[in-house]
């Protein structure tokens, strides 16, 4: 049998009807067969043929590679996640300035809570690099493209590790003051972080968020940021005269500038207006993504659609395409707010999902010019109808609004 990559094998497509090939049909042969598929205009057909691709040594690798640029998020993100996982020279080189969030898989992101029932499971991939557990006992040789998992015992061999400078991508799985996630002038390639509670053994509302300004300041280069928790005031109010050792003081946000974040997602089960005020009133020029879940009133989410106005506005965060207000209990408040609202004509993507949206909110939503020019309206995990489902869904925009509640349910997702 032949070596010959042009020739036909049991990765090619064949053209031509129900024919048998060749004498009726085009047989696609070999990576001649892989570009050909790579044309076509069906979305699935394509990440076949990348899936493929690997399978043709340098230069399939290369039409992977390619498909970084491709104009499809989905096909772009299937690219990546197709290389990440190849621990080869070349790719590592071009992976190093790949600018990964601007092709995170927002669609796997926005459909995750709901999938997994809100049990928060172990990231495989976080920050578009995968995740490994820190050994302390071993040496990191390469991290380029890994994010490692941590608690505050690892955190001091960590940043002994001689490529500690290199490191990319950070998740600290404990929920202790922000002052054991800092090591100045050591993680100086600091990329991403996720602080907070990670994997499935908490309750979100009892774990305090980390103090987001204490980390900005102190990794200049960050450009993402997932905090998970609750809202400290609420949690010691309700341990009563429980004195924390390690406070967990937010006023050092207040007016906070950074340069470099381009995605801040605050994940609770309830946030504060206090709270809310302070991240409201940073400087963050190249935020693209902000995601804030607001929680319920019984676990510290005191606020309403007057504390989300300066964000409404349109005036904070310049370079925002991606807005989510999730996790609500005045959600329909928010939808007639902002499709009357000058941010609506600058993001691509609003996410309303996972709070207690009903048939009001979504009417404003469906009668919204606006609305139709977004590439993507999230309100799935909400509380609307059969009827308006349907209506949605007819909008001319990628509309993901799949639910578990009934629309007499009017609950935020994540609570405790």
């Amino acid at each position: 049998m032949t070596n010959n990559q042009n020739q036909p094998n049991k990765y090619d497509a064949v053209l031509g009807g129900n024919s048998p090939p060749p004498i009726h049909g085009a047989v696609l042969g070999g990576i001649e067969g892989v570009k050909k598929r790579l044309l076509s205009s069906d979305v699935d057909v394509q990440i076949s043929a990348l899936n493929d691709a690997l399978n043709y040594g340098d230069v399939g690798l290369d039409l992977v590679i390619e498909a970084l640029e491709n104009e499809s998020e989905k096909i772009r993100n299937h690219a990546y996640k197709a290389l990440i996982f190849k621990n080869e020279p070349k790719i590592n080189t071009i992976l190093k300035n790949y600018r990964y969030w601007d092709f995170w898989d927002l669609r796997e992101r926005i459909s995750e809570p709901l999938n997994n029932g809100y049990i928060f499971q172990d990231f495989k991939i976080f920050s578009n690099r995968k995740v490994e557990y820190f050994d302390q006992k071993s040496v990191i040789s390469n991290p380029l493209n890994k994010a490692y998992v941590i608690d505050y015992d690892g955190f001091d061999a960590l940043i002994k590790q001689p490529l500690a400078s290199e490191i990319e991508s950070l998740i600290f799985k404990f929920d202790y003051d922000s002052d054991f996630i800092v090591s100045e002038n050591i993680l100086t390639n600091l990329k991403a972080v996720f602080a907070g509670g990670y994997g499935n053994n908490y309750e979100i509302s009892w774990i305090d968020i980390p103090n987001i300004g204490f980390i900005l300041k102190n990794y200049p280069n960050l450009e993402m940021l997932q905090l998970r928790g609750g809202d400290d005031n609420y949690i010691h109010n309700m341990r009563g005269n429980y004195e924390r050792y390690y406070p967990n003081n937010w006023q050092d946000i207040f007016e906070l500038k950074h340069d470099k974040l381009k995605a801040l997602i605050i994940e609770t089960g309830g946030l504060g207006c206090e709270k809310i005020a302070n991240i409201l009133s940073t400087k963050l020029s190249s935020l693209e993504h902000f995601e804030l879940w607001l929680g319920n009133e019984e676990y510290g989410g005191n606020s309403s659609i007057n504390d989300l106005m300066p964000l409404l506005s349109g005036e904070l965060f310049p370079n925002l395409t991606y807005l989510g207000l999730r996790n609500s209990e005045y959600a329909d408040d928010i939808a007639t707010a902002i499709v009357n609202s000058p941010i609506i004509n600058r993001i691509q993507v609003l996410d309303l999902s996972m709070g207690n949206l009903g048939d009001e909110g979504a009417e404003a939503l469906l009668n919204s010019p606006a609305v139709n020019d977004l590439a993507i309206l999230n309100v799935s995990d909400s509380c609307i109808s059969d009827e308006m489902f349907d209506n949605l869904n007819n909008l001319d925009v990628e509309v993901f609004a799949q639910t578990d509640k009934y629309p007499g349910d009017r609950y935020c997702s994540v609570t405790e």
